[in-house]
């Protein structure tokens, strides 16, 4: 189950005009910004929030089912259950072999403790699962219905379908904001810090906005890479930013499933008869599978991407769809001439300096561009 994005408006009097590489304080962190202009990143792409891909568009929001979602789901309720049924009686066990208990002492302060544990750990596994269920019940209703953000490359525009809107809203490529928030807060387990990542623009005086949340910069920034990789001609297919692990074979179809699974073991065999990894990797790797409930994960994300192909889509505008038509190679447009030769600049420092952050990389081709333009 994906993370389903909601195009929001807010009041834009925070906003201002940025460009990549610019660094915005507030309160509780800082936004950093990938673009305007949308300038390579070098970082590796990847995103399971593209939903479709083809040689005039990418489709961003909603992406598809991912096993990982369904294991999370089913296996954390009852990791969590069998952590308390199973874990509480081997603690006891060790405390007593520590304090000098005799074995029948032992066994029955186990036995004592399963007991008490078992009725709580039924109840919090069916919880869990219930709260988990109510939750891809949202998220698997929002397949069919948000229409995602739609990138056409061979006009360099962004289509945007703000939520209430009657028509879409159409943006040059290279206008396009993106950033990356992070924030931090102090909590009774210690300071927690949150990311996330944003493409927007500013329309009639409001910034129309798609955010989602992200497990890192270094993740966040691989979403925004596909997307620009895409728009630029770097990237053609699904595969490249979906299948990192190399866990889909050439007849494979182009999403998770069994095949993924099936794949994924006889990667895990062959690598241990290359001795790439040992027993203890091999173990954990079917305790984990175990516990995440084997092959059905898979076999629900099958059954969900077999159901969304069946209730469809939501039916796009008419001028989304003549929009989103094949032009003829003379009509494509052509990237901008600051792009490409800031792009140039950033591959170069790059390469002078591979360890530097990206984001410095940005902000300082803008500082010398700006430097230039004074000097001139």
């Amino acid at each position: 189950m994906s993370k389903i994005f909601d195009i929001q408006s807010m009041n834009s009097e925070a906003t201002k005009v940025h460009c990549a590489g610019d660094v915005e304080q507030f309160s509780s962190g800082y936004i950093t910004y990938l673009a305007p202009l949308p300038l390579p990143t070098e970082t590796p792409p990847h995103s399971p929030y593209v939903s479709e891909l083809n040689d005039t568009y990418l489709d961003f929001g909603g992406g598809k089912p991912q096993v990982f979602s369904w294991q999370m789901t089913l296996g954390g309720p009852f990791t969590a259950a069998m952590l308390m049924v199973l874990g509480g009686p081997i603690v006891i066990a060790l405390f007593g072999a520590s304090f000098g208990y005799g074995r029948e002492d032992i066994w029955d302060a186990m036995q004592g403790v399963y007991l008490v544990a078992r009725q709580p750990a039924i109840w919090m596994f069916l919880g869990g699962l219930s709260v988990g269920l109510a939750v891809w019940l949202y998220a698997h209703n929002k397949f069919t219905s948000v229409i995602p953000t739609r990138f056409n490359r061979q006009r360099r525009e962004v289509c945007f379908m703000p939520t209430g809107a009657e028509v879409p809203v159409f943006v040059p490529w290279e206008s396009l904001s993106a950033w990356v928030v992070q924030a931090q807060g102090a909590t009774q387990y210690g300071v927690r810090r949150q990311y996330g990542m944003g493409m927007g623009f500013q329309h009639q005086g409001r910034l129309v906005s798609v955010e989602f949340m992200c497990g890192g910069m270094p993740l966040a920034i691989a979403h925004w890479e596909a997307v620009r990789a895409y728009m630029e001609y770097e990237v053609h297919d699904l595969k490249s930013i979906q299948d990192p692990m190399d866990l889909q074979g050439p007849n494979d179809p182009p999403h998770e499933g069994l095949h993924t699974f099936r794949n994924a073991r006889a990667g895990l065999h062959r690598r241990i008869r290359e001795k790439d990894v040992g027993w203890i990797y091999a173990f954990f790797w079917y305790l984990y599978h175990v516990m995440t409930f084997w092959t059905l994960p898979n076999l629900l994300v099958e059954w969900e991407i077999r159901r969304i192909a069946k209730v469809g889509r939501r039916v796009l505008p008419d001028a989304m769809r003549a929009w989103s038509e094949t032009l003829p190679q003379a009509q494509w447009a052509k990237p901008g001439e600051d792009l490409i030769r800031l792009s140039k600049e950033v591959r170069t420092l790059k390469q002078r300096s591979p360890k530097q952050a990206i984001t410095e990389i940005f902000a300082e081709v803008y500082l010398n561009e700006r430097s230039g333009k004074k000097r001139a």
